[in-house]
């Protein structure tokens, strides 16, 4: 069935308001979302809202897993380049997710480490949402290690990703805050990788 032109440009609108409310959730927190800066980001008028999503809580629940599928595509692309390039599955995650820049770039970032501690406060479609988002995190961290881990590795070291780039932020973009990300990764290759 061919779609029309309305159909499309809807589709068209609500990909962009997507695009701007991911970026938004990461970058200030669920309570920092409002509507109308989300709808102006996305180039929209505020009372176009209405046509895409029932509420603000349908907007933060769509808007976390767009920034789940962009983390995660993002995630995957480079870690594919450094295991092409010979750097193993563990080494790749760990240096891809701890880099640097990910101190500064919250808004393009893993909405985990930028949004777990407020998930408690949502409604329950953003937190279930949200839960997604953290058990994929987890999924890609037990696929990565090598074989033979105990029980309970995968989560030991999903935690210490999310909190040293927590604390890496909380620090900031200094000596001190990019200290935490190299002293994380050190210790996690020292032990886990083979």
């Amino acid at each position: 069935m061919k779609r029309s032109r309305h159909s499309d440009r809807k589709q068209a609108s609500r990909e962009r308001i997507l695009d701007a409310a991911s970026r938004a959730v990461r970058r200030v927190g669920f309570d920092g979302v409002g509507v109308a800066e989300v709808m102006k980001e996305a180039g929209l008028t505020h009372g176009g809202f209405y046509a895409h999503f029932d509420s603000r809580d349908a907007l933060l629940s769509a808007a976390v897993a767009r920034a789940g599928c962009s983390t995660a595509s993002a995630l995957q692309e480079h870690i594919a380049r450094l295991t092409r390039a010979g750097v193993s599955p563990f080494r790749a995650l760990v240096e891809t997710y701890l880099y640097d820049s990910s101190i500064v770039n919250r808004e393009n970032g893993c909405a985990v480490a930028a949004l777990c501690a407020e998930v408690p406060r949502q409604g329950p479609d953003v937190a279930n949402t949200f839960l997604g988002l953290i058990h994929d995190l987890h999924r890609r961290v037990a696929q990565a290690l090598p074989a033979g881990q105990p029980d309970g590795t995968a989560w030991a070291v999903t935690s210490t990703l999310v909190g040293a780039l927590q604390l890496a932020r909380a620090l900031g973009n200094n000596d001190e805050g990019r200290a935490v990300l190299a002293a994380t990764k050190r210790d996690l290759l020292a032990r886990y990788e083979p």
